[in-house]
């Protein structure tokens, strides 16, 4: 079924099922809610996509929505903490984000599932698949942010000023929150113009993204409907980025496959060939002459590479040996 994102010149494929889960409890405190999204096939292979920072649930790609159909997939987008419909709330460390995701699958109904991360999400992939590596099959990260901490931290990033100026970021975490969620709606009469603005201080590879409609409204669709409650996850998943994970990467026995922009302007691609080393047995996919965005450009074959990966137990935890770099 086709929505019209605001007067966009795309329709997208409109989200099969979306709502909240309770997640937390009383031990935690204050009871709270994960949003989701669903596309595709209801009885299909559960796949959780995990968006960018910022973004929300419906950050996924037109393509990947049909292919969900097409490849017989249950494709759920998720609303981390403080943006869509996910109650705000601050984790102590990425992997308590494990948590959460368990109990949304729970009441999903889903047992085991692969997963997919885009940048900012590609942290809270790689902690779920830590944490839940019963649960977790198989995992794709696009561009994903490296640890900024600790021995597995890579050099340089812009990510890596998160934890030089993690005291600021914390003090100021509420009114900065509030200042990003009052930007966004002032700009919401104007949010395709301004989408342009961005577009045209982007990279040249970033900007051929931006310029496809599809791309556009999918990005215009999910900023308007992922801020209506205020924007604190991307100040929280700054914050969050500066600090320890709460696990190492090469701990990690789930297959990984990490694609990344060989031009990267955002995420060096010396962070993504440094994670790929870093993770036993991951398969690095170079993405030629794109910039951040540029891997979303390969969503469908992402999609059947993770599936494939899903189904295929023997190379879980094989070591390096296997690593396509």
């Amino acid at each position: 079924m086709p929505l019209s994102c605001l007067s966009s010149q795309h329709p997208l494929t409109a989200p099969r099922l979306e709502g909240t889960v309770a997640v937390g409890g009383p031990q935690s405190g204050t009871p709270r809610r994960l949003g989701f999204a669903e596309f595709g096939r209801p009885n299909g292979r559960p796949v959780f996509w995990l968006h960018g920072t910022p973004g929300a649930r419906r950050q996924i790609p037109e393509a990947a929505r049909i292919a969900a159909v097409e490849l017989d997939v249950r494709l759920i987008g998720v609303d981390r903490p403080g943006v869509g419909s996910s109650t705000p709330h601050l984790y102590d460390k990425i992997l308590d984000f494990a948590d959460d995701l368990a109990l949304l699958a729970d009441a999903l109904g889903v047992a085991d599932f692969s997963m997919i991360g885009l940048s900012g999400g590609g942290p809270y992939v790689l902690a779920c698949a830590a944490s839940l590596p019963k649960r977790v099959r198989s995992v794709g990260v696009l561009g994903g942010v490296a640890p900024s901490q600790g021995p597995d931290a890579p050099p340089g990033g812009i990510v890596s000023l998160a934890g030089r100026f993690h005291p600021v970021l914390q003090a100021l975490r509420l009114p900065l929150s509030l200042s990003l969620a009052g930007f966004v709606w002032s700009v919401r009469p104007a949010a395709t113009p301004a989408l342009h603005v961005y577009a045209r201080l982007s990279p040249e590879p970033d900007r051929k993204m931006l310029a496809r409609p599809e791309f556009r409204a999918m990005f215009l669709d999910d900023l308007m409907n992922g801020s209506r409650a205020g924007l604190r996850a991307p100040v929280d998943d700054v914050l969050l980025f500066g600090k320890a994970w709460g696990f190492s990467p090469r701990d990690l026995t789930v297959p990984v496959h990490w694609w990344h922009g060989d031009v990267d302007h955002l995420i060096p691609y010396d962070h993504g060939r440094h994670m790929a080393k870093l993770i036993p047995g991951a398969q690095l996919h170079v993405v030629h002459g794109e910039s951040h965005l540029g891997t979303l450009s390969e969503a469908e074959d992402i999609l059947a590479t993770v599936l494939a990966a899903r189904d295929q137990p023997s190379r879980r935890a094989n070591g390096r040996s296997q690593a396509k770099r």
